[in-house]
């Protein structure tokens, strides 16, 4: 049911005045307002495109990520019928869940301009390096002043199906000083939403740590993976990610991601698969790159971690195969203390 906020100020004599509610002079305003601060919809929210146009004719007026890496729809109802804005929300949804992350990238790069690329502002918004794999599933946000019964049907209706849909209300009042002030209303509570959707999730769950030993074990290179794994472990956090065991370390107040092994991407007659971002190791350590470098197998091949990085960014690093324990005593004698 629609509601009607209604406030009053407290006077240092304990009486009671009412804050008048006004008319929004119009919802671009309050657009203008979200990209400001989208704190007003969420925290767990980063904007990565304003005006954002699909390939079906459609332009999403705000497109969101969060500390997951699945994206969220916001669009602003405006002057739209109930079977309008739905039925646009929901056309935006399709065109968005087949984004593959180089165009997630891509759009957010144009839209964030210094403050980008992704990776750079992801890690700056949320203290964690943007997730290896992007848009595994996606939220809808209608935005409005105020909704009426037969939208909040249709989104209820959606969201008990298991559509990632909700309604947020926002109202405007000022008071006798000229004080404007916005008060927020989600329609359906945000846990409710995120319980009822994530069995339609896509998402697949990371590897876990038994499988990617036995993957080790499968493609013979179980003693370097167990050596390394071991070592590494006392010296930096570790975590899994769709296909490899990643090594964190705290780097100038976030943690990030320094070394990553990939098992399945290894063989017997190959080696251990790794990536390093050098600049980050180099860091961590207190010491040049080129001393990092040095502790690398000699074949090894220049990486980016993002698809725009050069060799002067953190995001650049080193890739290859540790072959022999020899190789792998030699890396861990500059890492692991004693």
């Amino acid at each position: 049911m629609p509601q009607n906020t209604r406030i009053w100020q407290v006077s240092d004599t304990g009486s009671l005045s009412e804050i008048s509610k006004t008319r929004l002079d119009s919802e671009a305003k309050l657009e203008e307002w979200l990209e400001t601060d989208i704190g007003m919809i969420g925290d767990d929210l980063l904007v990565i495109g304003r005006q954002v146009s699909t390939d079906y004719g459609g332009v999403i007026d705000c497109l969101c990520i969060d500390s997951k890496g699945d994206l969220v729809i916001i669009e602003l109802k405006r002057d739209l019928t109930p079977r309008e804005v739905t039925a646009q929300v929901l056309d935006y949804a399709s065109w968005v869940t087949d984004l593959s992350s180089d165009r997630i990238t891509e759009i957010a790069d144009g839209y964030l301009g210094d403050k980008g690329p992704l990776d750079v502002a992801f890690v700056q918004r949320f203290n964690e390096d943007l997730p290896e794999s992007l848009n595994q599933s996606h939220r809808m946000l209608v935005v409005a002043g105020g909704i009426d019964s037969s939208t909040e049907r249709i989104v209820q209706y959606l969201s008990e199906w298991g559509i990632g849909i909700n309604v947020i209300t926002f109202e405007h009042f000022t008071d006798a000083s000229g004080t404007e002030l916005l008060s927020r209303i989600f329609l359906i509570e945000p846990e409710e939403v995120s319980t009822r959707v994530s069995g339609q999730s896509k998402r697949r769950p990371n590897i876990t740590y038994d499988e990617l030993e036995d993957i080790a074990s499968e493609n013979g290179v179980e003693n370097l993976y167990e050596k390394l794994v071991s070592s590494l472990s006392g010296v930096l956090a570790r975590g899994t990610t769709l296909n490899a065991i990643a090594f964190q370390g705290r780097l100038d107040g976030s943690i990030k991601v320094i070394l990553s092994l990939v098992p399945r991407e290894s063989s017997k007659d190959n080696g251990l698969f790794f990536r390093v971002y050098s600049k980050r190791l180099a860091s961590y350590l207190g010491v040049d790159e080129d001393n990092v470098i040095s502790t690398l197998p000699a074949d090894v091949k220049e990486w980016a971690g993002h698809w725009k990085a050069n060799p002067e960014e953190e995001y650049f690093g080193r890739t290859g195969y540790f072959k022999t324990e020899t190789e792998v005593d030699t890396f861990l004698k500059a890492l692991v203390p004693g």
